[in-house]
């Protein structure tokens, strides 16, 4: 097993992470809660890069670390790499969101979410970015989820991220698409790592 360290100090994600990675030899775990990495990239790809690379060099281990957020095309993109910062709470970020829109018929958005994986020496491995397209509502609907899920509409499955199945959602959610584009490259490398 190589030990992979997830970029976050939060333990929900690490739990996410295992379940994509399911059946692969790495051991995951989480950074220390001392380390800290200061997101100052413009993209969601710069920040994972940087997440990953700065925690693999402190470390000397592997790392992955990913970023994410929503962008609604009739904000120009907002609330973008703002999306965790956009309110105190969920329901502040919602009713930030809400607010902002109006009642605009444009509804288009997406969640993109960039996932880098670097090497110990700090240099980036593998990328990849996976983006779920949908609509903002004009109010939340169901319960499951977190973050912006209960006004994020998936038109292809007539539901909000909070209405899904954990299942559906981790298929077709931007980080279930990253990872699903991950996954042969990862198996790639960590076949690599396993025979030299």
């Amino acid at each position: 097993m190589t030990k992979l360290v997830v970029a976050t100090g939060n333990p929900g994600k690490l739990k996410e992470i295992q379940e994509y990675l399911k059946g692969l030899p790495w051991q995951l775990e989480l950074k220390p809660a001392d380390l800290d990495i200061e997101e100052t990239g413009t993209t969601f790809i710069a920040n994972a890069r940087l997440k990953a690379s700065e925690v693999a060099k402190s470390l000397g281990e592997w790392a992955i670390a990913d970023d994410s957020g929503l962008e609604v095309n009739a904000l120009d993109g907002a609330p973008g790499l703002y999306s965790a910062r956009y309110g105190k709470t969920d329901e502040d970020r919602i009713n930030r969101l809400l607010t902002e829109l109006g009642n605009t018929d444009n509804r288009q958005a997406k969640f993109i979410c960039a996932v880098a994986i670097a090497s110990p020496d700090g240099k980036i491995a593998l990328e990849t970015e996976g983006i779920c397209p949908g609509e903002i509502l004009h109010s939340p609907r169901g319960n499951g989820g977190f973050g912006y899920d209960p006004i994020f509409y998936v038109p292809s499955e007539k539901q909000t991220f909070a209405e899904m199945s954990a299942e559906t959602k981790g298929k077709i959610s931007h980080r279930g698409v990253a990872f699903e584009q991950l996954m042969p490259k990862l198996e790639e490398l960590s076949h690599r790592l396993t025979t030299e």
